[in-house]
């Protein structure tokens, strides 16, 4: 069952109702088992960075900390936790206004399924402020519907010039043979991502690949809080490797890492 909270207390329909009908915040999304959280350090960082981008105002990490320990599964059971940053009292007409930025905290159960590999299409889109996870969803989730109803599981975005950037709600990173590339481009810095960067020994690089090139590689995955690594079978028209033996490598690597606790 979810969860959810506005700083402490059941959410208030209309402080609710404020976030819908601005749109204007941000977030991150962690998944959380027993107690602890992969990556904590690095959640709180962003959600740190990206509320003095958009509201000028330090966040308290360890509010931040008591607000999800609160709502966690008194059992341990594995829950995605999303920690959303906004002011409820931000009108359309002067969001330059002081701000006093609300915990919006929310739970529901993680898939136990580990999920399928994903076939994805190239799509020319970038995100407002690739930097910051915020709350403006409504171009990725718009290109995602049109790449299911084309056929697909999902989007790759890539620039005009067809140069890859990071995926709908992940990053993406690409094997060759078991030098591990990520793409150069504007994107979200995700969590997922720096973790799996430090944890894997093999050689890496960080390079512009362009979507016609993406032949050369044996194998691709996406990468984010909430499934860890996730295979690619496909982009577009290249077939790539799903059972990839350095995918298990990835993956081994990345369940390596100590998670901490909230």
């Amino acid at each position: 069952m979810a969860e959810i909270e506005i700083d402490g207390a059941p959410a208030d329909p209309a402080r609710l109702a404020a976030l819908g009908l601005l749109n204007y915040g941000h977030f991150t999304t962690m998944r959380a088992e027993s107690g602890r959280v992969r990556g904590l350090t690095l959640h709180l960082d962003r959600l740190v960075r990206d509320c003095r981008t958009l509201f000028a105002v330090e966040l308290d990490r360890a509010a931040v900390r008591q607000r999800v320990r609160a709502l966690l599964p008194a059992d341990g059971a594995p829950v995605i936790v999303r920690v959303t940053v906004y002011d409820p009292a931000l009108g359309l007409e002067r969001p330059a206004a002081p701000a006093a930025p609300a915990l919006l905290v929310t739970t529901r159960p993680a898939a136990a399924v580990e999920p399928a590999p994903l076939r994805v299409r190239t799509v020319v889109h970038r995100r407002e402020l690739p930097e910051v996870k915020h709350v403006g969803l409504f171009g990725l989730v718009h290109q995602r519907r049109q790449a299911q109803l084309a056929g697909y599981d999902d989007a790759l975005l890539v620039d005009p010039e067809g140069r890859v950037a990071e995926g709908a709600t992940w990053n993406v990173g690409f094997l060759d043979e078991d030098k591990l590339v990520w793409p150069q481009g504007p994107s979200l810095p995700g969590t997922t991502e720096a973790l799996l960067s430090g944890a894997y020994r093999g050689p890496q690089s960080r390079e512009p690949l362009s979507a016609a090139e993406l032949g050369r590689f044996g194998a691709a995955f996406a990468v984010n809080a909430g499934v860890g690594v996730r295979p690619l079978a496909a982009v577009d028209g290249t077939v790539l490797d799903p059972f990839h033996p350095v995918l298990a490598e990835l993956r081994a690597a990345y369940l390596g890492i100590a998670p901490e606790a909230v």
